[in-house]
């Protein structure tokens, strides 16, 4: 069978591409720019080109047929209208990764499933992830275009960390500031519920569903089914580098007016997805898909990237920005907290 990947080497896609590179019944293209090259298995081919020509990558791929094809980078309804274009009549399935974010905000019920509604006023990127599949499911049911929809949630690697609140340059900043004993900004009083999976275990249930007739026309969330609170996700990282936790809560409102103040997209990071509860029910993926477990709970997939993070500091970059965010945060709360404590007396 042969797959075609738009992308295909990011945080969730490389995942995907490793897993399927060790099966002898996949044939695996990517259609990228090639930036990462060194880093795909030998066993996969490569396409060079930018999706967004449209006109190059028709040339390039004239005379192919796939069995799935699955972009990775889109995130508008013009790239799905482009895919359509390209691939309609030219692959059996065509998967489209679009986002847990999109589920309702707030949420009606913490514990979520694929018939939970899909809204999102405080975040964009949802939106739009929102759109795409509306688009894609008119073409499925007026065309028959071969349509799955992947919903993931919190995503992980060795590359990368899974944090709450951070600057625009990732994780890394807030991993120096547990180093160096400052104290770590948390949404709200940390209690709040999430899943997170990581990339290997994603895998598993993605690949499942490719080639998988009863997947067409539906959609499936991928999710783990480990649910921690963001003090426990943040006290495991903190566990995993052998430093003391220090916590300081924030509520999300707070965070998201602040914020944009300094350019931060709080309002959509935390209030359109990471400071809701939520509890994935994943028996519609397990149907099709039953081995799909956590393989990797966080205490493992934490270690496995810090591992990797620690051991290769050249490819992140700190970013003292955002230190000072934080610490004008905090010296501005302390503050406040205590003229509203003298005032009370």
């Amino acid at each position: 069978m042969k797959a075609l990947f738009i992308g295909g080497t990011g945080t969730i896609s490389m995942g995907i591409v490793k897993k399927l590179a060790q099966d002898p019944q996949w044939e695996i293209y990517l259609l990228n720019r090639g930036n990462r090259k060194s880093e795909v298995p030998e066993s996969v081919k490569q396409i060079t080109a930018d999706i967004h020509n449209e006109a190059d990558v028709k040339e390039k791929l004239s005379g192919m047929t796939f069995d799935v094809v699955s972009d990775f980078i889109a995130f508008d309804v013009d790239a799905v209208e482009r895919d359509y274009r390209l691939f309609n009549g030219k692959t059996s399935q065509y998967i489209f990764i679009s986002s847990a974010s999109a589920y309702n905000k707030p949420a009606a019920s913490y514990v979520i499933t694929e018939g939970t509604t899909l809204a999102n006023p405080y975040w964009e990127y949802s939106r739009k992830k929102i759109s795409c599949e509306e688009f894609l499911l008119k073409k499925y049911r007026e065309d028959g275009f071969p349509v799955t929809i992947v919903r993931p949630s919190h995503t992980y690697d060795e590359r990368h960390l899974p944090l709450g609140v951070h600057g625009k340059k990732g994780f890394y900043q807030v991993i120096r500031r547990m180093q160096e004993g400052k104290p770590v900004i948390i949404q709200g009083d940390g209690s709040s519920l999430w899943a997170l999976t990581f990339n290997s275990d994603f895998a598993i249930g993605y690949t499942g569903l490719m080639g998988n007739r009863h997947a067409i026309g539906e959609a499936f969330q991928i999710t783990g089914d480990e649910i921690l609170s963001w003090s426990q996700i943040y006290r495991t990282i903190a566990d995993a580098l052998g430093v003391e936790l220090k916590p300081y809560y924030v509520s999300s409102e707070f965070l998201a007016e602040v914020g944009e103040k300094y350019g931060y997209d709080f309002k959509g990071e935390l209030l359109g997805d990471k400071a809701v509860s939520v509890v994935f029910d994943n028996s519609k993926l397990k149907k099709l898909v039953p081995q799909m477990t956590t393989n990797i709970p966080f205490h493992k997939g934490a270690r496995i990237a810090l591992d990797y993070i620690l051991s290769h500091p050249d490819e992140y970059e700190e970013d003292p920005e955002f230190d000072r965010f934080c610490d004008n945060v905090i010296s501005a709360l302390e503050k406040a907290k205590k003229e509203a404590i003298s005032d009370l007396k």
